[in-house]
């Protein structure tokens, strides 16, 4: 089991900035991918950004030229700086881990992200 805990989600007014951290224990895959996710009230859940275990990202084109995803592998943690947020970023963030060579995968419990206009 794997288990993940976000913190950092928040009011902010729009064109603010937010950093996101997601903290993962217990048997944590070797190779892993880890990403962020979002879903906004009446909608799907949809990638943010995703890093591989190599650093390789991976960006939504909303996120694209504002969001910035990074890892700390010594700390087995993933953090998603958010900047120019606008409005329409409002939604619950989750964190989510992938092995990549095998099929777990898990996610966190999720983190509210408000933007005010």
């Amino acid at each position: 089991q794997v288990q993940l805990v976000e913190s950092g989600g928040g009011l902010v007014q729009a064109g603010g900035s937010l950093r996101l951290s997601c903290a993962a224990s217990g048997s944590i895959f070797r190779l892993n991918t880890m990403g962020w996710y979002r879903q906004a009230p009446g909608k799907q859940r949809e990638l943010v950004a995703t890093v591989t275990s190599s650093g390789r990202t991976f960006y939504a084109g909303s996120a694209k030229g504002r969001f910035n995803i990074a890892r700390d592998n010594a700390k087995n943690t993933v953090y998603l700086q958010m900047n120019s947020l606008k409005p329409e970023d409002t939604a619950v963030y989750y964190c989510n881990i992938v092995s990549e060579i095998s099929s777990g995968a898990y996610w966190g419990q999720g983190t509210q992200v408000t933007v005010s206009s």
